[in-house]
């Protein structure tokens, strides 16, 4: 016999299994005076125990979220069953847990202060917002915002290059939870983007210095530190012997392809320059600093690299890495006293690692 897909969809929801001590419940209901209040008291005769409520506009009424304790032996499908009896539908049962008890407001903002201290665990912090089953990163031309699966899946653009997608199988996502997770990373982007913002740093001799993101039009100073940094300075960061750089190069040096400049200011003047560069899927990135010979050993290459790991950890880096050449150990002294404690390279010439997780 043909189902239709309102009874495949009830029939998933009200399986039997071993539930918990808290259920989710939603229950689609006309939004008229009183209908709320009848089915708190079948909840009660039921000897359910209501442990917290919430209210989701939907087209055509409304959808109550309810957290209940049940009664010892009832079954989910003789709840749903009573909601029924009410003129009202059980569009959704689910497990809950102690983090269902907190009211919405208060989880949001408490999933956004996670979001921004630990930005490489957005997507587990958006499936717990958006209480979800999965949500995983996917590159944005492959995201299919389209395709949402009668309400059951859910796109969110998370930086220009990759997408969020969100899956759920026991309840469709409603607009109120989708304009929350993309307020939520909207939040997060804004925060990305203030993180990059200019920074004063103090050298060892007292000068201050701005540290600032690069940009097209510092092409020409940053060809003058180029001009000013000796054959060795030169080759310490480019592995190469050469007096300067094409001019062809600039550009890729201050809007490195995924990655990012960082340009060390002193008055008119660029004096170091720092950069990240993704690599494979982007949990780690590779960093590189070059910093003006006359202004060397006064912690302008410490105060670039400690602010690289700010940005790093921002971008959702997991790990930095630099190239170390035989019998030079700067950037390892540079990466120590930044405070970050870097892992030696296991043998001459191979890859410094630091930990940004730790």
């Amino acid at each position: 016999m043909h189902q239709t897909p309102h009874a495949r969809t009830t029939r998933a929801v009200v399986a039997e299994a071993a539930g918990s001590l808290t259920w989710r419940l939603r229950i689609r209901m006309d939004d008229r005076p009183g209908t709320l209040a009848r089915i708190a008291i079948r909840l009660a005769d039921l000897e359910c125990n209501i442990l917290g409520l919430s209210v989701l506009p939907v087209p055509g009424g409304v959808l109550d979220e309810i957290v209940v304790r049940p009664a010892t032996g009832l079954t989910r499908n003789h709840l749903v069953a009573a909601i029924a009896a009410e003129g009202c539908e059980c569009t959704g049962i689910v497990d809950a847990d102690i983090r269902d008890l907190v009211d919405s407001a208060t989880a949001t903002l408490g999933a956004a202060t996670r979001a921004v201290d630990e930005p490489a665990k957005t997507a587990e912090i958006l499936r717990d917002v958006l209480a979800a089953d999965l949500v995983t990163t996917v590159p944005l031309a492959e995201a299919n915002a389209s395709r949402t699966e009668s309400g059951h899946r859910a796109v969110f653009e998370l930086d220009g290059e990759n997408a969020l997608v969100a899956r759920r199988r026991w309840a469709p996502f409603v607009q109120l939870e989708l304009a929350r997770a993309t307020a939520l990373l909207g939040l997060l982007r804004s925060v990305r983007a203030n993180v990059s913002g200019p920074v004063v740093s103090t050298c060892l001799d007292g000068a201050e210095l701005v540290l600032r993101p690069g940009e097209p039009r510092d092409a020409d100073a940053v060809l003058a530190l180029h001009d000013r940094c000796s054959t060795a300075t030169l080759f310490h960061r480019y592995h190469t012997g050469t007096s300067t750089v094409p001019r062809r190069w600039l550009h890729r040096l201050l809007v490195p392809p995924r990655g990012v400049s960082l340009l060390a200011v002193c008055g008119r003047e660029i004096i170091g320059l720092g950069q990240l560069i993704p690599a494979g899927t982007g949990e780690s990135a590779e960093f590189s600093l070059l910093v003006e010979d006359s202004w060397q050993r006064n912690g302008v290459g410490t105060a670039l690299l400690a602010r690289l790991a700010v940005l790093a950890k921002a971008r959702g880096h997991r790990e930095l890495t630099a190239v170390c050449l035989p019998s030079q150990d700067a950037i390892h002294r540079t990466a120590v006293r930044a405070g970050l404690g870097p892992t030696p390279p296991a043998e001459p010439g191979g890859l410094l690692r630091i930990d940004l997780t730790r």
